[in-house]
């Protein structure tokens, strides 16, 4: 197995992709830290992984700074280096009008999204730079919205953009620690957060459409077909979505 020996962390490994990305690591011989904001959940990914010691579960907030260094703290305790981040944790606002929306609904957004984000790139970065041998791979989950809007989503819109340009500094700046970052942009796979496209969405032109998804599995193969990839090679942008989604065109 390709990924035998080497240590990943997972955010938002809980629930949803994250889930399922966490699970196909570990399955392919990654010793995995799972992160969170609730226990439970990750609890039970582990569970369902029958990992035994190769997985953990940390509990952690990405918008708070010390939850994140505790996080990497103890990732590294308990393994001894990292090799992969996937930055996945996110969260949506309610999809009311930019004007309704309040500077707390804003900020929790941005904080989940792009601040968790960079605060876990930071802290890969620390651990990956100084090891030996050093360097290791940073993915981001960009989604589909960091190309195209959905009405009213502009929180999440927003932090999704920015994390284009996260990826590109990261990937910049990490190349001289042999520190490569790659985006995945996903379109509708079937998770909990997804499930409200079967019944109907709103379109652009103001319509509700149900909308094709895909399974999760085939996003959690993506994610670790571009973890497994040696460092002198990178999967710099990747678009991954149900075939019959709107996106491409108008609709």
């Amino acid at each position: 197995m390709n990924g035998t020996g080497k240590v990943a962390i997972v955010t938002g490994a809980g629930t949803g992709i994250g889930k399922a990305a966490a699970l196909a690591l570990l399955k392919e011989g990654y010793r995995v830290a799972l992160a969170g904001r609730r226990a439970e959940p990750l609890e039970q990914a582990l569970a369902e992984s029958g990992a035994g010691d190769r997985a953990i579960a940390v509990p952690t907030d990405v918008g708070d700074p010390a939850s994140v260094r505790a996080l990497f703290a103890r990732t590294k305790a308990a393994f001894g280096r990292l090799d992969v981040l996937f930055n996945n944790a996110g969260t949506g606002a309610p999809a009311i009008p930019m004007e309704d929306l309040t500077f707390e609904q804003w900020k929790n957004v941005v904080d989940a999204n792009l601040t968790g984000a960079f605060l876990c790139t930071q802290e890969a970065i620390r651990i990956m730079k100084a090891q030996d041998p050093r360097g290791g791979r940073i993915i981001n989950n960009g989604s589909i919205s960091a190309h195209a809007p959905r009405p009213n989503s502009v929180a999440y819109t927003a932090t999704k953009h920015a994390i284009t340009g996260l990826t590109k500094c990261t990937s910049l700046d990490g190349r001289k620690h042999d520190i490569a970052c790659s985006q995945i942009d996903i379109g509708n796979a079937a998770t909990e957060m997804t499930e409200r496209m079967a019944k109907g969405v709103m379109q652009a032109n103001g319509e509700m459409a149900v909308e094709p998804r895909m399974d999760v599995r085939h996003v959690a193969s993506a994610v670790v077909y571009m973890a497994s990839l040696p460092l002198d090679a990178n999967v710099q942008f990747m678009t991954i979505m149900a075939t019959k989604m709107p996106f491409v065109g108008r609709g």
